[in-house]
């Protein structure tokens, strides 16, 4: 047998939520499957990334532009930042990688609460990182502790706002404490992959603390709102010497023609994102009622998912929900045993998924 790369060997892969081609394979079900595992946007596509994508789609033979001038450009508009400031990706996944590419040796420190999202962990054990696991205190960061976790070897912190897979916020006040106790030597990642899905005037506004701290990097996506999960595209904003150092790692063309075409056209698409955010808010309050009534406890959420917690094994639940065709996410890796993280969905949508826990409870 080859050799692995030593750090190779203590990688657990991401593993993804079951796509529902898998399951018809798997389980031959003839009813509709509904999938509840992936936070994806279940009101489909922006319809003007749709359309743009039908207009532009003869042009495939040709490269995408490298730089992604015209994404760029809208996002600069939109956000009132720079061009210069922001960087695109294969989803914010690679910007992750891009980020711990370029700035981590082997041994430096990444503080990141535990359980958050995966990515972050196997990106550490990738380039030889040493992993500083915060537990969660009442299923949200303990900012307090992981301020006192930072010292001379920290070089990256890891900052989920919602956390994935909880669905909790740092709020205003803390969020200003802490990046007051970041040293400018170290690199804040703030993951705001939700952000679209909170209005609440205790959320804070990361943008506005790049004015001032030049060492935060803001981590945003077009696969949850926007719907756009299957063309891969995040986005980031930070300061011109940290965007400079993740265009020298990343691999040219890594955003394709297509998906910059369409995510440029969906940043115009506010009506589509106001359904969205709205489908969600009645969501929340329709499975919380109901989970309440089926004596379920869960985690209030700020995200388009919610953490519900069982008496036994969630897989039990997981595996007899998957045969009457939901299919939702368990996260044993995340450490939550008892836990399934469930993608809000639409009206019916919801409305079967409590029909399917109220027969397996």
């Amino acid at each position: 047998m080859i050799e692995l790369r030593n750090f190779v060997k203590n990688i657990r892969p991401y593993k993804p939520g079951k796509p529902i081609e898998e399951v018809v394979r798997e389980l031959g079900i003839k009813e509709e499957i509904i999938k509840l595992s992936s936070n994806e946007n279940p009101l489909g596509p922006s319809p003007k990334a749709v359309q743009a994508i039908k207009e532009k789609i003869e042009n495939i033979n040709i490269y995408p532009d490298d730089n992604c001038f015209y994404l760029k450009k809208k996002l600069s508009e939109k956000f009132n930042i720079q061009p210069n400031n922001i960087t695109v990706g294969s989803g914010s996944v690679e910007l992750i990688e891009l980020i711990f590419k370029a700035y981590v040796n082997p041994g430096d420190e990444i503080i990141m609460s535990d359980p958050s999202f995966i990515m972050y962990k196997i990106a550490c054990h990738i380039f030889g990182g040493k992993r500083i696991a915060i537990p969660l205190k009442d299923h949200a960061h303990d900012i307090e502790t992981m301020a006192k976790a930072i010292n001379r070897r920290t070089k990256i912190i890891i900052l989920d706002n919602p956390i994935n897979p909880t669905g909790t916020i740092i709020r205003n006040d803390k969020f200003n404490y802490f990046i007051e106790k970041v040293p400018e030597n170290v690199i804040l990642v703030v993951d705001e992959a939700y952000k679209e899905y909170i209005e609440n005037e205790n959320y804070p506004n990361a943008i506005d603390s790049l004015k001032k701290h030049k060492n935060i990097i803001i981590l945003h996506t077009f696969s949850k709102i926007y719907g756009l999960a299957g063309l891969r595209v995040g986005y980031g904003f930070s300061s011109t010497n940290i965007i400079a150092a993740l265009m020298k790692v990343r691999l040219p063309f890594n955003v394709n023609r297509i998906a910059q075409i369409a995510t440029t056209a969906a940043l115009d698409d506010d009506e589509f994102v106001k359904k969205s955010y709205k489908n969600n808010e009645a969501g929340k309050e329709f499975l919380y009622k109901e989970l309440k009534r089926l004596n379920l406890k869960y985690t209030p959420t700020y995200g388009n998912f919610i953490l519900v917690h069982f008496e036994c094994e969630a897989k039990n639940v997981f595996q007899a929900a998957q045969k009457r065709g939901v299919i939702l996410r368990t996260i044993l890796e995340y450490g939550l045993p008892n836990s399934l993280r469930i993608t809000i969905g639409t009206p019916q949508q919801n409305k079967r998924l409590i029909e399917v826990l109220r027969k397996i409870i």
